[in-house]
């Protein structure tokens, strides 16, 4: 019965990536996708003094490099092949390039479950994207278009250097590519801000900067730029409520550029992988916690176990409750998935507190590797 339960939840499985789709905050594509060898020196990362170049100059140098992203997806009626029709839109970043190639910056939610990825360049012309890989607990997604371009990539700048009150430049594809490379200015409302974020796969706490610089439906991808022209973050999501305005939010390009480095290295981003999905303990209806102490409310139950894992070769079963991990107390899945990922490497040894029928046990596992 509980086995039963435990498989109509969507539980996160550790390790594994995570999709952003909050239901408090939205993403901004124009229809959401439903839960839908690097040196540094190629990245173009110039410091930019501080200029007196107006708002219309840096637009006219940076607007090139902003591109519409076109999700499709194949439909078929069962009779015709399939055919790819536009299932969401939204926007990227040209960041870098060679003599062949360029490389695009957007966000995960934008291309989620993309059958093709088509690409709207400023001249009206259309390319396919090969996709290099993504990253959905961060919201980061790497495409790559082949050949050579007359567009000069953004300059990345430095988002740890942003103030409270530093003027920046939306730009995007607000409402579909229509409205291609719209701008829109603001100022950075605050730094630091870390926002929860629901995903298919569980709960992130996810670092962003706010702006009050308008972001709408389609802007998720574009480019927050400074007042020296430089890119200091991929606009992502906003709040939307009633009497809401003005509460947008950007990933930080240091970590975007991070993650990106990663991606194209790795096809996506190596992290610890302990082998189970679990679901927390408060999602669980009380009938099925009968069996443990009354002092253990917090925890995650094991929903399911990768039978290949070194979790499975320990010991830990479906139904197992894990109350801490290296003495430290987890509260619910998101608390275990943020030790596993900020606290822990791949290789190191665990220790992992368990109750199974009642009853307090203790397993050691060593941590392999999300990589596919």
């Amino acid at each position: 019965m509980i086995k039963r339960f435990l498989s109509m939840l969507t539980a996160g499985v550790i390790g594994s990536v995570i999709t952003l789709a909050s239901v408090q905050y939205f993403d901004t594509s124009q229809t959401e996708p439903k839960p839908s060898s690097e040196t540094a020196e190629n990245i173009n990362v110039q410091k930019v003094a501080a200029s007196s170049n107006s708002i219309s100059d840096i637009v006219e140098q940076s607007s090139k490099a902003i591109v519409g992203v076109v999700n499709k997806k194949k439909q078929s009626d069962g009779f015709q092949p399939s055919e790819a029709v536009t299932a969401g839109t939204g926007s990227g970043v040209i960041y870098k390039k060679t003599d062949k190639e360029a490389f695009i910056l957007t966000n995960n939610h934008v291309i989620e479950g993309a059958g093709q990825i088509d690409i709207s360049l400023y001249n009206g012309k259309v390319v396919e994207a090969e996709l290099i890989g993504t990253d959905p607990l961060t919201d980061i997604a790497v495409l790559k278009m082949k050949g050579n371009y007359d567009i000069e990539p953004l300059k990345i700048g430095d988002s740890d250097a942003l103030r409270a009150g530093d003027q920046v430049i939306a730009i995007g594809n607000p409402l579909g590519l229509d409205l291609s490379r719209t701008v829109t200015q603001g100022i950075v409302s605050a730094v630091n801000r870390t926002i929860e974020v629901t995903t298919s796969a569980g709960d992130w706490d996810l670092d962003v900067i706010q702006t009050d610089a308008a972001i709408n439906p389609g802007n998720s991808g574009g480019a927050l730029i400074n007042a020296s022209g430089e890119l200091v973050g991929i606009n992502s999501l906003k709040i939307s409520e009633s009497g809401v305005e003005g509460l947008g939010f950007a990933i930080p390009i240091n970590e975007v550029t991070t993650i990106a480095k990663q991606i194209i290295k790795d096809g996506q981003v190596v992290r610890p992988y302990l082998g189970v999905s679990v679901v927390g303990l408060d999602k669980i209806p009380p009938f099925y916690l009968q069996d443990i102490p009354e002092t253990v409310r917090e925890g995650v139950m094991v929903a399911s176990v990768d039978e290949n894992s070194e979790i499975a070769k320990a010991g830990i079963k479906v139904q197992d409750i894990i109350v801490s991990i290296n003495g430290e107390s987890i509260k619910d899945e998101g608390e275990l998935r943020k030790f596993l990922y900020t606290k822990l490497s791949v290789g190191d040894q665990v220790t992992l507190k368990v109750f199974r029928d009642g009853k307090e046990q203790t397993f050691t596992v060593r941590l392999a590797s999300n990589k596919r």
